[in-house]
């Protein structure tokens, strides 16, 4: 018999966790959060996002919902522009190869905005992505990508304010505290047994929801799904997400769904450290690179930089990235763009070598052969569709022509002084296999049939990423379907009246 009784245990510290948390709270259940990290690590990789959040919205009347703080002044000289939901369903149709679950996407898009004014309600406060989302066109900022807003603080902030709410209302967080199976029977899932420290114990529940990250710092784990070579990729966030919720669930038969062999990977210094340093948060990641071009040892480039705006490549360039000669690459950009290179290429960490010359930096990009990449460059060069305007804020077309890989979009010649390199390699963020959910997050056994007390939210929810993902869309994924398994476990737990909010 277990020691303690808590209507909902919540397992993981993110923003999927705590949104579950809450949700359940408020409908009046007892709540116990897990998390497995000390309370200096917490959050998952919410703390290392940056913050940004995708969701629907039909205009700045939207967006002062979510943002009350708006200045006259910043709409004034702001075009935020739209992000309906029919282009937010292209997007995730789009990116995903049309393989996101339907049901699943659906309740994504259309319960974002609801979800958003939910966590504002909630004391999350959001301002516009001012920094890495808009340029000055004629004196005006205009937003791009359909991503707009991001949390006060970025990840940390957005852990901190889910945080706060929770202990404002009366949730139990436990820290340094390890989910290592469930309590479950032939008639579902019943609690969890807990490690902390050299203390194992029991917490029985009405119901379970499991929120604790994907599998991608389990070395042994994305080996085996994601294939050979993925032991080499470095982990950009939280080093505690090494699978446990998909293992407590596979092994008392849930079924998996969703791209087991996929994820969330982004170009990464090449030096940055096997796991995330809170310390740098996201800053080792790369991601000016649309204005810039891509090469590897040989010499040559091997993607097109171009084809879309960052927010629908940057996830999947780090698989590329970790599928060239020794797992690397340069980005290379020179004079004319050095304006639109993000603050993260500015940090101290940063594996760079910025020339006078393009012979200079051929000589000193370490493991590229200079002499092809010198000779690259003067045929990229005479390439360039230079007749066309180069415009940073949309797809502008000015692309290349005649070369093996083209670049489609924002392409330049690289023929003016200083000239820059950074050095890259693969940044895994968190995997896209799961378990297999129904529409109220409650997670689903082997012969499809639900298994009764067991939610799921978050990075190990399986079916909703392939591939791809539109970025900002991780942290809107994990505060909808918190939500919704918050509410639903509470329910199953017996508890339908509203708390105190």
């Amino acid at each position: 018999m277990a020691q303690e009784q808590f209507d909902v245990v919540v397992v993981g510290g993110g923003n999927a966790a705590l949104c579950a948390a809450l949700a359940a709270q408020e409908r009046g259940a007892s709540v116990l959060v897990l998390e497995r990290a000390p309370e200096d690590e917490s959050g998952g990789n919410s703390r290392f996002t940056a913050g940004a959040i995708r969701f629907c919205y039909n205009g700045v009347e939207d967006l002062k919902e979510v943002m009350p703080d708006l200045t006259e002044s910043e709409i004034e000289n702001t075009d935020f522009g739209t992000y309906t939901e029919d282009q937010f369903f292209d997007d995730m149709f789009r990116v995903t190869q049309y393989r996101t679950d339907p049901k699943l996407v659906e309740l994504l898009v259309r319960r974002s905005f609801d979800t958003m004014k939910w966590m504002r309600g909630k004391g999350v406060r959001f301002v516009p992505i001012y920094g890495r989302q808009a340029f000055k066109i004629d004196g005006k900022f205009k937003f791009w990508g359909g991503l707009t807003v991001e949390s006060v603080g970025g990840g940390p902030g957005l852990v901190e304010y889910l945080t706060d709410s929770c202990r404002k209302r009366g949730i139990e967080i436990r820290y340094s505290s390890r989910a290592t199976s469930l309590i479950a029977d032939a008639k579902g899932v019943h609690g969890v047994t807990v490690k902390n420290g050299e203390r194992m114990y029991e917490v029985g529940a009405g119901a379970v929801v499991l929120a604790c990250g994907g599998f991608q710092a389990n070395t042994e784990m994305r080996t085996r799904y994601m294939g050979p070579g993925w032991e080499l990729a470095k982990v950009r966030g939280s080093r505690f997400n090494t699978g446990d919720g998909h293992q407590m669930a596979l092994g008392i038969g849930a079924s998996s769904a969703g791209n087991w062999s996929g994820g969330h990977a982004v170009q990464w210094d090449r030096n940055a450290p096997e796991f995330g340093d809170l310390a740098v948060g996201d800053q080792f990641q790369k991601h000016s690179y649309p204005f810039g071009i891509l090469i590897n040892a040989t010499g040559e480039r091997f993607v097109d930089e171009g084809a879309d705006f960052r927010n629908y490549t940057y996830a999947k360039y780090g698989r590329v990235v970790l599928e060239q000669p020794e797992n690397f690459a340069w980005q290379v950009f020179d004079k004319k763009v050095e304006h639109l290179i993000r603050d993260e290429y500015r940090i101290k960490q940063v594996t760079k070598v910025i020339t006078n010359s393009i012979e200079d930096l051929a000589h000193q990009l370490e493991g590229v052969n200079a002499e092809r990449f010198l000779s690259y460059i003067k045929e990229y060069n005479a390439a360039v569709q230079q007749g066309v305007t180069f415009n940073p804020n949309v797809k502008d077309g000015r692309g290349t022509a005649g070369l093996k890989v083209n670049k489609t979009n924002w392409a330049n010649t690289i023929d003016t002084a200083p000239f820059h390199g950074y050095q890259v390699t693969c940044g895994l963020t968190f995997t896209f296999g799961g378990l297999r959910i129904t529409e109220d997050a409650q997670v689903v056994d082997v012969d499809m049939v639900p298994i009764r007390g067991l939610y799921a939210a978050g990075e190990l929810v399986g079916g909703i990423f392939y591939f791809n993902y539109p970025g900002g869309s991780g942290l809107i994924n994990g505060a909808v379907f918190g939500r919704i398994a918050g509410h639903a476990a509470s329910a199953a737990a017996g508890k339908t009246a509203t708390a105190a909010q």
